[in-house]
């Protein structure tokens, strides 16, 4: 089976290289990185969290974020074999408050729906534009659900639409280094099994995770703001996930932030995981790398809106591409 080319893998480089080079006049610190998860059917049940600044809330911030991602794998190795086809739509509400100098608590309450969805008759005629092998996406049936896991020890499976309340993840951060051009904190979260694990809506456990988080300026005069994460996570038994789960995953990520104006940045962003599960089938088996692109507008002094696509440059890794919005609001 040919791998499916990703889009971004051709063309990410450029645009960062782009980003690295241009220069006008000093930037400020970004408030926030993009809200990236990694919503593969597997690893999207775990409680790998996103990127997040590491300056404290001033005050209290409230966003909305909403995802739609794309899955098509259809592999086989060593007794195992794996189809993942179908769309991910998930809304998140992310609430957290400053309750007392350089402490940040946060609370994130997603809602998410499994089906068959809309975007396959899209994404096949953009590969075909393209002339990129799609992993044999176009072969399958368009906007249909199926979740199929099978090897001798374990096995999976989902093919009715599901929707419901996802897991619920609760941080404390404390941010140990402020500056005017840099930031560090340390943040310690708990994702709760509240969403349905039948229905692929959580994984059925609990996880911890612990994060260093850093950002800052460029000290040259480069519009460029950076920032970064590095951190564990133990994620406790999933009965869905079986005995080839893997408990102990390490995640990762660093992007930058160009100011092109008072009211507009462009964002590339990489983001990283460790496996979900012990398999010789890549999409379950080896470590995620995504890589983003987006925009973010200050609509108002208060409000701001970010755009981005997100697409898995370590093939089959993370949804074929995932498109998302946020909506940040940040009262004086």
């Amino acid at each position: 089976m040919h791998a499916r080319t990703p889009t971004l893998f051709r063309y990410g480089p450029t645009v960062m290289v782009a980003l690295l080079g241009l220069s006008v006049a000093r930037s400020v610190l970004a408030v926030d990185p993009l809200y990236v998860k990694n919503l593969s059917p597997v690893a999207g049940l775990l409680g790998l969290p996103s990127q997040s600044s590491a300056r404290a809330v001033d005050g209290w911030q409230g966003n909305l974020h909403t995802s739609i991602a794309s899955h098509y794998v259809l592999d086989d190795a060593s007794g195992e074999s794996l189809l993942l086809d179908g769309e991910t739509l998930r809304l998140a509400l992310d609430l957290r408050v400053c309750f007392a100098e350089n402490w940040t608590l946060a609370l994130e309450v997603p809602w998410q729906q499994q089906s068959g969805g809309n975007l396959d008759s899209i994404i096949n005629g953009w590969h075909d534009f393209w002339g990129m092998s799609d992993g044999g996406r176009s072969d399958a049936e368009d906007d249909q659900l199926e979740y199929r896991y099978l090897s001798a020890d374990t096995g999976f499976g989902l093919d009715d639409d599901t929707s419901g309340l996802g897991d619920i993840t609760l941080s404390l951060a404390y941010t140990f280094h402020q500056s005017d051009t840099a930031a560090a904190s340390v943040a310690l979260g708990y994702k709760a099994g509240t969403g349905d694990e039948d229905d692929f809506q959580g994984s059925g456990a609990d996880d911890v995770f612990v994060a260093l988080r850093f950002g800052g300026e460029h000290l040259t005069d480069l519009p460029l703001s950076w920032y970064g994460q590095l951190g564990y996570l133990y994620a406790d038994d999933s009965d869905l996930l079986g005995p080839r789960q893997e408990n102990n995953l390490w995640f990762a990520g660093v992007g930058v932030d160009w100011r092109v104006s008072e009211n507009w940045s462009l964002l590339a962003q990489l983001d990283a995981n460790a496996a979900p599960l012990d398999s010789d089938i890549d999409a379950l088996g080896t470590d995620a790398i995504l890589l983003s692109l987006g925009a973010r507008w200050q609509v108002a002094s208060q409000w701001q809106l970010d755009f981005s696509f997100v697409e898995d440059v370590q093939v089959e890794t993370g949804p074929d591409i995932t498109f998302q919005a946020s909506v940040r609001y940040t009262p004086k």
